[in-house]
């Protein structure tokens, strides 16, 4: 018993400055050894190393993309002097971890604040080159790209690299978004005006023109209707010239009976003529009214 404690001691000091000389490194990890807090090796490949005991020690850091939030909108300014809100989200990583630990001791934090700084002073360079309008709509992907490049030439200083730059939200502040909504009612409703003013001026255009056009076509209708006529009375008198030289003597009977009807409609028609004047002349049956041949008496 008395010889199997000591060796069993053994072991145990054997195996813990085994786990002492031996570290992994994920995949997903850097690994720093220092050696009496001097750097000596990074390691970036995953795999099992080994290091001296007690002298010798091993840090971790992240290989994988890092997110930096910004945790409070900041009130930039654009080229018009008009103030924004302005939120962002910065995509970043670590590439170079003796760098990175150089330049902030290996403080994420550190390196967060740093990276925040630089891209809040290039957002804000480059907002200043453009108008409201540009700056929350069609120049959003130039002001990020550029606040990308920028800030990821100075993060490589640090050891570090900005992936991405996205603007989360940009909008007016509240003390300048009433007056300017003011604004965008009054320019929308003077729009509005001037639209309903040019369709004003072009119906009053169409109308008078379909008014021309429909003039034009009834006078072209009562010239058209008018030389009918024409033709019809040219025709009709003909015809009446043909017969009454046929016929004159039955002519004159024909229109006479004519005048007799239109002017004896009715029971109560009165007339007040002279008997001997030529409106009777057919009423008499003497030798001066003859009724023409083809006529029966009546």
């Amino acid at each position: 018993m008395k010889l199997t404690l000591p060796a069993l001691a053994v072991v145990v000091a054997v195996l813990f400055v085994v786990s002492q000389s031996i570290y992994t490194v994920d995949q997903r990890k850097y690994a720093i050894k220092f050696q009496l807090g001097e750097i000596i090796e990074t390691k970036s490949d995953a795999g099992l190393y080994f290091k001296w005991p007690f002298i010798q020690n091993v840090k971790y850091y992240d290989k994988v993309n890092l997110t930096l939030d910004n945790p409070e909108p900041d009130r930039m300014t654009t080229s018009e002097k008009k103030p924004l809100l302005v939120d962002f989200v910065v995509l970043w990583k670590i590439i170079d971890v003796r760098q990175y630990y150089v330049s902030v001791q290996g403080d994420e934090e550190a390196a967060r604040r740093r990276l925040a700084q630089t891209v809040r002073a290039n957002l804000a360079q480059e907002f200043n080159k453009h108008d409201v309008h540009e700056a929350i709509s069609s120049a959003r992907d130039k002001i990020t790209s550029v606040t990308q490049q920028k800030a990821n030439a100075d993060a490589k200083s640090i050891g570090v690299e900005v992936i991405d730059v996205r603007l989360r939200r940009v909008e007016l502040p509240p003390d300048v978004t009433g007056p300017v909504y003011q604004r965008m009612e009054s320019e929308r409703r003077r729009v509005a005006n001037e639209l309903r003013s040019m369709g004003a001026a072009e119906s009053e255009q169409i109308r008078a023109d379909a008014d021309r056009q429909r003039q034009v076509i009834l006078a072209d209708a009562y010239r058209q209707a008018q030389k009918i006529k024409g033709d019809g009375d040219a025709k009709a008198s003909l015809i009446y010239g043909q017969a009454y030289g046929k016929n004159p003597e039955f002519y004159a009977f024909y229109r006479s009976l004519d005048a007799y009807k239109a002017a004896f409609q009715g029971r109560r028609d009165l007339m007040v003529l002279d008997p001997s004047s030529q409106f009777f002349r057919y009423f008499k049956q003497d030798g001066n009214a003859k009724v023409p041949a083809g006529a029966k008496a009546r």
